[in-house]
C-alpha cells in the first residue's frame, strides 16, 4: 500500500528553497533529519558534533538549494551528500585542531594526556583502518562504493559512470560492504 508520504517530492522542495520559502526546507528536515543524523553520526562518531554538523549542512542545503541540478542525481541524494561532505570535513578540521593541540603540548615540554583526545585518536585509528580496508577490495568494489557512499550517486549513476550492468554495480556494493564489515572486525 502507498500513501502520499511515498510521493515526497525532494526535488520540489528545494526548488522551494531556493526561492526563500522556509516551510519546504522544515518539511525536507521533519523527513530527513532522524537518517540524515545517523549518517553524520556514523562519521563522526559523538553526537553533539552530528547535531553540529547535522545543522550546519541543513544551513548548507538553504544557501545552496538554488544549486542543485536535478540532472546530476536525485535531491536526496544531493542532501546525503551535503551531510557526508560537511562530516568529513568536521572530522578533518578536528584532525587539524588535534595536531595544533598536540605541537602546542611538544612546544611545551609536556606530556600531558588529554582524555577527550582519546576520542579523536581512536577515530583517526578507526578512519585508517577503514582506509586499508578500502585498499584492500578490488577497484571495481572499492570505486562503487566511495561513489556511493561519499559521493552520493545513485546505483544507477554509478553504473553509468563505471560503463558496467547496474546489476553488478549493486552486486559489487554488497560484497564490498560485507568485506569491508568483515574486515573492519
Amino acid at each position: 500500500m502507498t500513501t502520499a508520504s511515498d510521493h515526497f517530492d525532494y526535488e520540489a522542495h528545494l526548488a522551494a528553497c531556493a526561492r526563500g520559502d522556509r516551510q519546504a526546507l522544515r518539511r525536507l528536515y521533519d523527513r530527513e533529519s532522524p537518517r540524515l543524523l545517523g549518517v553524520a553520526l556514523r562519521i563522526v562518531r559523538e553526537r553533539q558534533a552530528a547535531e553540529d554538523v547535522l545543522h550546519d549542512a541543513f544551513v548548507s542545503i538553504w544557501t545552496r538549494a538554488a544549486g542543485f541540478d536535478a540532472t546530476r542525481g536525485s535531491g536526496r541524494g544531493w542532501m546525503y551528500t551535503v551531510v557526508r561532505h560537511a562530516a568529513l570535513d568536521a572530522v578533518r578540521d578536528g584532525a587539524r585542531e588535534i595536531n595544533v593541540e598536540e605541537e602546542a603540548l611538544d612546544a611545551l615540554g609536556t606530556d600531558a594526556f588529554d582524555p577527550g583526545m582519546q576520542d579523536a585518536f581512536e577515530l583517526r585509528q578507526d578512519m585508517g583502518r577503514l582506509h586499508d580496508c578500502l585498499n584492500r577490495l578490488d577497484v571495481a568494489k572499492r570505486n562503487s562504493i566511495l561513489h556511493a557512499y561519499v559521493d552520493g550517486f545513485s546505483h544507477s549513476e554509478i553504473a553509468e559512470r563505471l560503463k558496467s550492468p547496474l546489476g553488478t554495480v549493486k552486486a559489487w556494493i554488497k560484497r564490498g560492504l560485507s568485506a569491508l564489515r568483515e574486515c573492519m572486525v
